[in-house]
């Protein structure tokens, strides 16, 4: 897990929309022992390695080398189809629930299998996420789909609302929260 939360700090560390981020990252104390949990998303997560660009290859085989995640969904059946949800899960690194304590920020990786729509949906917490490896379509305020590649940064300010969408291949993301919430439901619109 140390090597994990190093790949990913010295990775934030050269995205220069991660500062406001990390700013307020969590000084070293214990972590807190989080029961690891798996997915059926992760079924593509092997295939992550193969989709990747050269500034995002150490974050992407520290995640394939960590073992004992706890992989989680925010959403349940009553929220969105079955065939979402066996094609989407995210894992903590820093927040509430994460092994690494904060109230301030959340920090971690979001996985959609392919040919995934993550619907249109908005929060109160401000968001940063990088694609790490796959292109998917993303769609921010009222702006259409759009690909974005591995590497650049999309933010979305508080209530944005976004979507994003992968095609033959899978998503592997990181994302930022900070502000408002940081266990909220999003919203769909």
């Amino acid at each position: 897990m140390q090597a994990l939360i190093a790949a990913t700090k010295a990775f934030l560390d050269i995205i220069p929309q991660a500062a406001p981020f990390l700013a307020d990252w969590p000084a070293a104390r214990p972590m807190r022992d989080v029961a690891p949990s798996e997915l059926p998303v992760l079924a593509w997560l092997g295939d992550c390695s193969e989709n990747t660009v050269p500034a995002t290859v150490p974050l992407v085989r520290a995640l394939l080398e960590t073992h004992g995640l706890a992989w989680r969904q925010t959403y349940g059946a009553a929220d969105l189809p079955p065939d979402f949800l066996a094609r989407y899960g995210w894992t903590e690194l820093v927040g509430q629930r994460g092994p690494v304590p904060s109230d301030v920020i959340a920090a971690g990786f979001l996985l959609l299998g392919p040919e995934t729509h993550y619907p249109r949906h908005s929060h109160a917490a401000e968001e940063l996420y990088i694609p790490l490896a796959g292109t998917a379509e993303w769609l921010r305020g009222e702006a259409p789909f759009a690909p974005v590649p591995s590497g650049v940064p999309i933010h979305h300010p508080s209530w944005m609302p976004h979507a994003m969408r992968t095609g033959a291949a899978p998503l592997l993301a990181f994302y930022l929260w900070r502000g408002g919430d940081l266990t909220q439901k999003s919203t769909f619109i």
